[in-house]
């Protein structure tokens, strides 16, 4: 089972759950935990092949959306947990929105950081890119390189240097691994923006995503469940890049949808 860590708040029956995204953690929301179990009960947990979830039998599993949703929903189950609200960054919004597809029932809300819902022209060139050099490039390098064309600024060095940084605890081969699902990207996100899960959703969108603010614009004019809120002064990783706006809408957000 995958490593989780869990905050019981008694006066809650809320759950929140966390999902990181690809070679990132669940430390990755250490400045949502503080704020967040004050409120709710919440769930950090660590995808497989990352953070504490490190498993050399991961090699035998098929790495795909659904399987690794599969995981969480283990998880929850081992928890008791019937139904929760989501809240995921970047890779980790995929995630989400699969398990939706799974399971919808489980779904009480989904809060979405620097979500991808469709890959640009220059997204789908640093794909293919990635895909034909990965065995030949270190993956740090490539990582480092990911991370600065999508976080360019100076103001998101704090975000690049912690994704990076989780990224070196990542082996070369979990890191293939992974690769290995952006061939699954296109299909699914196409998917996804034809079908609207009927889940309440806010995007949180950093007003400096230049690669993927445009798509979820694109989105919450056609999905009527999900609402779109432009994060100021912040780049692809807002819960990084400006934490206390981030906490206070995604929290006024769950308690909104809390039942």
């Amino acid at each position: 089972m995958l490593y989780y860590k869990t905050y019981l708040q008694p006066a809650s029956s809320e759950w929140v759950v966390f999902i990181h995204g690809a070679g990132g953690s669940s430390s990755i929301w250490f400045k949502q935990v503080k704020e967040f179990k004050e409120h709710f009960n919440v769930l950090l947990i660590d995808l497989r092949g990352h953070g504490k979830s490190k498993d050399e039998r991961n090699r035998y599993k098929k790495y795909t959306f659904q399987e690794i949703s599969h995981e969480i929903l283990d998880v929850l189950d081992h928890l008791k947990i019937k139904s929760a609200h989501f809240i995921g960054i970047s890779l980790g919004s995929i995630i989400i929105r699969t398990i939706g597809e799974l399971q919808p029932v489980r779904l009480k809300s989904m809060v979405l950081g620097g979500a991808i819902t469709r890959l640009t022209l220059f997204s789908n060139f640093l794909m293919h890119f990635g895909n034909a050099t990965k065995r030949i490039l270190p993956y740090m390098w490539l990582y480092q390189m990911f991370a600065f064309i999508i976080m360019p600024r100076k103001r998101h060095k704090a975000s690049r240097l912690l994704f990076v940084n989780e990224a070196r605890k990542l082996a070369q081969k979990e890191f293939l691994r992974w690769y290995k699902l952006t061939a699954e990207v296109n299909p699914l996100l196409r998917y996804f923006k034809e079908k609207d899960l009927n889940v309440p959703t806010l995007y949180l969108m950093g007003e400096e995503d230049h690669m993927f603010l445009e798509p979820v614009r694109r989105i919450v004019r056609t999905h009527r469940s999900s609402t779109l809120d432009v994060v100021p002064n912040s780049g692809h990783v807002v819960n990084v890049d400006q934490p206390d706006y981030f906490n206070q809408k995604a929290i006024g957000f769950i308690k909104k949808n809390a039942y």
